[in-house]
C-alpha cells in the first residue's frame, strides 16, 4: 500500500459507480479494469469484468471492497494491478476462497484469503507503476466535476416533467 496509495491518490468506495470521481471514485474491480489498461465501466457483478480476470477472485475482491469501512477499504489498493489473473479451470481457486471465507470474517482475514488466492494458478502480470499511474490518473482527470453532464439531463428532464403542475 505505501507505495501505490500515495502514487494515485485514489479512494476505493462502495458498490458500482457509473463513473469515478475526482478522487478515483470507484470499487476495486473498476479500479482493476482501469489499471490494466482498458476502458473505464460500472461493474455491478464479476460477470461485468474483462476475460483476463478472475471470477473467484473478483468476488471476494468485490465482497471485501462493499463490507470494509471507508479506511478499510483502501487497504485494497495494493491490489488493483493483481486481479488479471484468469485461469481454468477455476476449481483451486474456488475451493480455497470457499474453505477460508466464512459470515462476518474480519477484513484483515479477508485479505489474507485474498492474498492466498491470488498465489494460487497464473499470477498477473506485472505493470510498471508509471504505466499505472497514467492510466488511473487520465481517467480520474476526464471524471465529471460535481455536476456533470448528466446531472444537468436528468435536472432538465425532472423539471420538464413537472412544468405546469403547480
Amino acid at each position: 500500500m505505501d507505495s501505490f496509495g500515495p502514487i494515485l491518490n485514489w479512494r476505493l468506495k462502495h458498490g458500482s459507480h457509473t463513473f469515478p470521481g475526482q478522487d478515483g471514485g470507484t470499487c476495486i474491480n473498476e479500479a482493476a479494469i482501469v489499471a490494466t489498461g482498458f476502458s473505464y465501466q460500472p461493474v455491478r457483478s464479476v460477470e461485468d469484468m474483462p476475460g483476463c480476470f478472475s471470477r473467484p477472485i473478483c468476488r471476494l475482491a468485490m465482497q471485501l471492497n462493499d463490507q470494509a469501512n471507508d479506511e478499510q477499504r483502501q487497504h485494497l489498493l495494493p491490489f488493483v494491478t493483481r486481479l488479471a489473473c484468469a485461469d481454468t479451470p477455476t476449481v483451486e481457486r474456488d475451493a480455497y476462497i470457499a474453505s477460508r471465507m466464512r459470515w462476518c470474517l474480519p477484513f484483515r482475514e479477508g485479505l489474507k484469503v485474498l492474498e492466498g488466492a491470488l498465489a494460487i494458478g497464473r499470477q498477473a502480470d506485472g505493470f510498471p507503476i508509471e504505466e499505472v499511474r497514467t492510466r488511473m490518473e487520465t481517467v480520474r482527470d476526464h471524471a465529471p466535476g460535481p455536476t456533470s453532464e448528466a446531472d444537468h439531463f436528468l435536472f432538465s428532464t425532472f423539471q420538464g416533467w413537472f412544468v405546469g403542475i403547480v
